[in-house]
């Protein structure tokens, strides 16, 4: 036991909220638990609650690595791996709000090199 809470009901609703806000319809999260290294300097693994989605062939995983702490990313393929740039949210809303506007951006940026022949300028 690590001592980390898991997602509450509020913190679940907030997150559906803002996926249904994005995608115009619900979107199922399914909850999990993720291995993380909680300090940067340590090799330890720690087990923590972890909220994933899947949308249009991307993947989405919240981690809570403490009371109201959280990471968060998304990836394609496993060598596709995005963060936001921000190691750690104090503010769930702002995580996932942050997390979808950065996969949203990098997403058009993927459609814009698609649709101009994806490299060899």
């Amino acid at each position: 036991m690590t001592g980390i809470p898991d997602f509450s009901d509020s913190e679940l609703q907030i997150v559906r909220e803002a996926l249904a806000e994005r995608w115009g319809r619900p979107v199922e999260v399914e909850v999990a638990d993720a291995e993380v290294r909680l300090n940067p300097h340590s090799f330890q693994l720690t087990t923590c609650p972890a909220l994933y989605w899947e949308v249009d062939g991307c993947h989405f995983v919240v981690v809570k690595t403490g009371p109201s702490r959280y990471r968060c990313q998304f990836y394609y393929r496993i060598r596709q791996m995005y963060g936001t740039g921000i190691e750690e949210y104090d503010d769930l809303g702002e995580c996932v709000l942050t997390l979808l506007r950065v996969q949203a951006d990098h997403e058009l940026e993927r459609r814009r090199a698609g649709e101009s022949g994806g490299g060899g300028n």
